[in-house]
């Protein structure tokens, strides 16, 4: 285990634990950030029952719950409790049934939300640059951005949640070659349209889960993920695998929207997250090996729609060229 809990927090933290729901809930809540709507629905049970539960396991403090507009998320407090229910999962029997069927059920809810984005990155892709025009002007998104990545060439670029391919036109020119993954079929057929109406030729585009990317580990010198985060259930868990796919000392880029209350975008265009915190990104960079280096915020424009300030981060891989047995030691 990493980190350490007090007496008194550790002996508060099992007691919550030593009993089925909330044991089940510390399952559940340690491979993903979930609503307490999805937690009754994975449990069969009320959600009184289920919100008495959970209001425990935060005195516990086991987990930790956070509201973005109408919605409240639950996720694991900390490192100290993340590695305490990490550890009592590895000493319980895999094939239990009960867990076994939560998992099940975890399973369909994900994939149930994989559908919806799908839907919606299908029925929009021809509008979506439109829609992202509508929350700020993409020409000052797309400048800031290439000045932090500046004029250098990299050897290998990649653009995770590739959508229109636009990152691709803007930075694929800077790269000896470049891959663009997205989960749509639609949105690599309008990627695949505009490179080849610009002319580039040195990009890649595949079809993958941002979770397990169908791509090379330590290979990308230049790795970003624009306006993707704000739909995955678990932003942390798709910068972990991310960050595995940089080379020794390769950079990060993450753009996304400051937090916001726009329900709107998660009522019409399937946004799970309202934006993120400054402080909230860059502890998952930190934690993934990442140092962050730079952060731009982009506030507004003066238009009626123009609601949106747009947050830019740039990190750097910890590990110096040559340095590639450390990889493995890379948080899971």
């Amino acid at each position: 285990m990493t980190g350490q809990l007090s007496f008194d927090r550790m002996i508060a933290a099992l007691e919550a634990l030593a009993e089925p729901t909330r044991l089940r809930l510390a399952a559940l809540l340690s491979e993903a950030e979930l609503t307490v709507t999805e937690l009754t629905s994975i449990l069969g049970q009320s959600q009184p029952r289920v919100s008495r539960h959970l209001k425990l396991l935060v005195e516990a403090g086991l987990i930790e719950r956070h509201r973005e507009g109408a919605w409240a998320f639950f996720r694991l407090a900390d490192a100290s409790a993340a590695s305490l229910v990490a550890f009592i999962m590895r000493e319980l029997d895999a094939g239990d049934p009960v867990l076994t069927a939560d998992r099940a059920r975890l399973a369909e809810a994900r994939e149930t939300r994989a559908a919806q984005a799908a839907h919606y990155f299908a029925s929009q892709a021809l509008d979506w640059d439109k829609i992202r025009a509508l929350h700020i002007g993409d020409a000052r998104v797309e400048q800031t951005i290439a000045q932090l990545v500046g004029t250098k060439k990299v050897h290998a670029l990649l653009d995770l949640g590739t959508g229109t391919g636009r990152m691709l036109e803007v930075l694929a020119p800077l790269a000896g070659r470049a891959v663009g993954v997205d989960q749509s079929p639609a949105m690599l057929s309008v990627a695949r349209a505009n490179l080849e109406r610009v002319g580039l030729r040195n990009v890649q585009l595949r079809q993958g889960d941002i979770y397990a990317l169908p791509v090379e580990r330590g290979a990308y010198d230049l790795v970003i993920v624009h306006q993707v985060l704000h739909f995955l259930d678990d932003p942390a868990r798709a910068l972990r695998e991310a960050v595995r796919t940089l080379a020794p000392g390769g950079r990060l880029a993450v753009i996304d929207f400051a937090p916001h209350s726009e329900e709107a975008l998660r009522e019409q265009h399937a946004h799970r997250r309202l934006g993120f915190e400054r402080s909230e990104i860059e502890g998952y960079l930190a934690e993934a090996g990442v140092t962050p280096m730079e952060y731009r915020a982009l506030p507004p424009g003066t238009g009626a729609n123009a609601k949106l300030t747009v947050s830019i981060w740039l990190g750097q891989d910890r590990r110096i060229q040559g340095d590639v047995p450390q990889t493995m030691s890379r948080v899971a």
